[in-house]
């Protein structure tokens, strides 16, 4: 549910009139509450400037249409925006008397009439930080759902000379990746190492799997055992352009130095943009490689394992699921499909407890062969769920660590006046057997995590502990 907007000049100076000019009256306001959750119809216009309005649009929408807005105290949600306004005045050296949060009830249209009306009052005084202020407030709005899969998509740019499939950032994956970071660092464990190079910095700087990362801009990633913020400098997202400083320790020489990179622009290995990739291992077992659930990638996957039977007798199948973030739910349920006829592979359930099964599709060929799928913190919402229905429907087993537990519920987008797109879950996601895998993940039936040491021989204890119990 990513928007791409491409920024033109014209655009960019209507953004700035728009921070500066004088705050509309209450009757020129957009109609926040008759459009509150419209979904899109085709692509969206170019985007405008964030308002007030715009907020009390996406405070509407969240109400009426998040998975437990009926349920929700929506005096944290104001409060989570307004502390969030006054800190960004404080950032700015720009405080004033009338930023006072004001007394909330519970009542959710008084309270909103009481936000706007000392938002308004605070943000008249400073006039050129306008737009940033109901950035900020928003953005803090939907933060304080704590959802991992409610997002607000906004002035989303790509970098300059961006070509299709370029990587951006230092180059390098590690141990602590993609949801762990943004989702659930809570789940991760020391040490840090280096997993993947890309390319990039990382790659000119000579890094290698297996480099443990000591420090991030000077800061430890691990205090007492507990990951810290320092990690997440290592995933930079443009325009964020600082040089990240690395200290590193390569345990096969035990040389120890410092390396400062720079995030940019790099090009990825075709391979890695593949969503799936094959190949046929000995004593007949397919392995399949599965990136992402896009469009038609269970098919994709289920033709491989056809061709890798063409002519020859198949023994079972691993699917190496490590690294897959997700993607459409329909396509997790197909997958379960080919192994496992006339079962739930899910539930999704509304805040009072009344819940719709997710099933099989039965019209997809079972594949009949033993199944080994590789788990890691990394695989993710739609991962999760075929994750979690192989394991609870007894289908295969599952060898690596413990999912991501980033699966709150299918997310639904819905367009705002300004034309950002805000997204979150109506229902929320229960396993086949109706446990809570949100924030906790499904565990793996065999745990067998990657070490330093495994990652810089180039090892994979995962993948062989999967091929052991394919030949029993």
């Amino acid at each position: 549910m990513t928007l791409i907007r491409t920024a033109a000049a014209g655009l960019a100076l209507l953004l700035a009139a728009a921070c500066t000019a004088p705050t509309p009256p209450r009757s020129e306001a957009s109609a926040a509450a008759g459009t509150a959750c419209a979904r899109p119809q085709g692509p969206a216009g170019a985007e405008t400037a964030t308002t007030i309005d715009v907020i009390e649009q996406a405070y509407s929408c969240i109400l009426g249409t998040y998975y437990s807005g009926a349920t929700l105290d929506a005096r944290a949600l104001l409060t989570a925006g307004f502390v969030a306004l006054t800190q960004e005045l404080n950032r700015n050296g720009r405080d004033v008397p009338e930023a006072t949060m004001p007394a909330l009830t519970g009542d959710r249209k008084a309270d909103w009439t009481a936000f706007e009306t000392a938002y308004r009052k605070t943000t008249d005084q400073v006039p050129d930080l306008r737009e940033r202020l109901a950035v900020v407030t928003l953005e803090a709005i939907v933060a304080a759902l704590g959802d991992n899969h409610a997002r607000w998509a906004h002035d989303v740019k790509r970098p300059p000379d961006y070509y299709d499939g370029d990587g951006y950032g230092l180059g390098l994956e590690a141990n602590v990746n993609g949801p762990q970071v943004d989702g659930n660092p809570g789940v991760a464990l020391p040490p840090l190492f280096v997993t993947t190079v890309q390319g990039g910095a990382a790659q000119a700087a000579g890094l290698r799997p297996g480099d443990i990362i000591e420090s991030i801009n000077e800061s430890a990633p691990f205090i007492d055992g507990k990951a810290t913020p320092a990690i997440a400098g290592l995933y930079p997202r443009y325009p964020e352009a600082r040089p990240v400083r690395l200290r590193l320790l390569r345990q096969t020489t035990g040389r120890r130095w410092a390396v400062t990179l720079k995030p940019g622009l790099y090009q990825r290995d075709l391979a890695a943009l593949q969503v799936v990739q094959s190949k046929l291992l000995d004593d007949g077992i397919a392995y399949v490689r599965m990136r992402g659930f896009a469009p038609d990638s269970a098919d994709r996957v289920l033709q491989a394992i056809s061709r890798l039977r063409t002519g020859r007798t198949l023994t079972g199948v691993v699917l190496d699921l490590r690294g897959n973030g997700g993607g459409h739910p329909t396509e997790a349920i197909r997958l379960v499909s080919a192994f496992v006829h006339d079962k739930a592979t899910a539930y999704l359930c509304t805040v009072d407890g009344k819940c719709e099964a997710m099933r099989t599709d039965d019209t997809v060929e079972l594949v009949n062969l033993p199944l080994a799928v590789l788990t890691d913190r990394s695989c993710a919402s739609a991962c999760e769920h075929f994750s979690s229905a192989i394991k609870d429907l007894r289908a295969g087993r599952l060898v690596g660590t413990r999912t991501a537990g980033v699966i709150s519920g299918p997310a639904q987008p819905y367009l705002l006046s300004n034309n950002t797109t805000l997204g979150f879950p109506t229902r929320h996601h229960l396993g086949p057997n109706r446990e809570v895998i949100d924030r906790i993940g499904v565990s793996p039936d065999h745990y067998v995590p990657q070490t330093p040491e495994d990652a810089a021989a180039g090892r994979d204890p995962a993948l062989a502990k999967a091929l052991t119990l394919l030949h029993k």
